[in-house]
């Protein structure tokens, strides 16, 4: 991988232990989460990188509407498959095949090829990663009681279930594509695309606001917690919170910089690893069994990130000047 890539994977420890601290104590506290990781975003990119509004985009905001409007309903789909008898372990599942996807979208739009080793790579990745995630859903208890009558009904609205799975994953995938293109056109603006990627759905969270202020009050309700160091005494809720925006900021400011570095596959396969760190870092965090077969599964992920990688090519060189240095007597 691009030497970007190291950028991404410092923060995704800390974010997730915020985020499951706070989601302990407050299952339903996703949408103030998301909101607050936008709103910092946003106003961090409105001050920095668009001089409070005055300086014009290098990529017309046209296209940036675009890509809001491919992410808004990518997660709508998502969300809303799981009404379509779309158990979430099938659905954690699905989501594991993105790289696939984005190989196959790669080969077919922008008509480009891979080596043998890229293939075997992708797909050893892909396989570790089904691996433990199958492994995972089956510890996860599912809520879904299907007590319609009709079987045909439930197996129809599963396939459609099924297709709505299917169209979220690919349009993942075209997004990926679609946003290298640009750069390749307009140049590299990771900063830029981070700031309207994430102020522009700032609306949207209107519809979401009766929860997110529900959960506001409750957070302020938490108990209290001094912060080392600066000694500043808050509810604990909302130190979560900011710990989780700051720490999400550093992963996703080096998403955005991979997208303007690297191709569509390999952001990608960064962040289907971003996602994989944070499985097993869940799998550990809540101390559910941590199987042979989740052992496999990573060993897997791993060979394939190497290959992917291509670290060998680099490992050889440097193997050989080792071998080549004076021995002392």
């Amino acid at each position: 991988l691009e030497p970007t890539a190291a950028f991404v994977l410092p923060g995704i420890a800390l974010t997730l232990v915020f985020l499951l601290h706070a989601c302990r104590q407050f299952p339903g506290c996703g949408n103030i989460v998301t909101f607050s990781q936008f709103l910092f975003i946003a106003v961090e990119g409105f001050i920095f990188e668009a001089n409070f509004g005055r300086k014009r985009p290098a990529i017309p905001i046209r296209y940036y509407f675009i890509m809001v409007a491919m992410f808004f309903t990518v997660s709508v789909v998502n969300n809303y498959a799981l009404n379509l008898n779309i158990a979430m372990p099938l659905h954690m599942i699905f989501r594991s095949g993105s790289l696939i996807a984005s190989m196959a979208l790669g080969i077919i739009i922008l008509k480009k090829r891979y080596s043998v080793s890229k293939y075997t790579s992708i797909a050893l990745v892909s396989l570790g990663i089904f691996t433990c995630t199958f492994m995972s859903a089956k510890q996860v208890a599912s809520d879904s009681s299907l007590n319609e009558e009709d079987g045909l009904q439930v197996f129809l609205w599963w396939l459609l279930g099924i297709a709505a799975l299917t169209f979220a994953l690919l349009m993942s995938a075209r997004m990926g594509i679609f946003q290298e293109m640009l750069y390749k056109q307009f140049g590299k603006h990771s900063k830029e695309a981070l700031f309207y990627n994430h102020a522009l759905p700032l609306p949207g969270f209107l519809l979401l606001a009766p929860n997110i202020y529900h959960h506001a009050v409750l957070f302020s309700q938490s108990e209290l917690f001094q912060v080392p160091v600066i000694g500043l005494t808050l509810p604990i809720m909302w130190f979560y919170l900011f710990m989780n925006v700051i720490t999400q900021y550093v992963c996703i400011r080096g998403v955005f910089i991979l997208t303007t570095e690297c191709t569509s596959l390999t952001v990608t396969l960064v962040v289907t690893l971003r996602k994989f760190v944070s499985l097993i870092f869940s799998i550990l965090y809540f101390r559910n069994p941590f199987t042979a077969w989740h052992w496999l599964g990573t060993a897997f992920v791993f060979v394939g990130t190497l290959m992917y990688t291509e670290v060998w090519n680099s490992l050889g060189p440097f193997l050989a000047r080792w071998r080549k240095r004076p021995k002392k007597e």
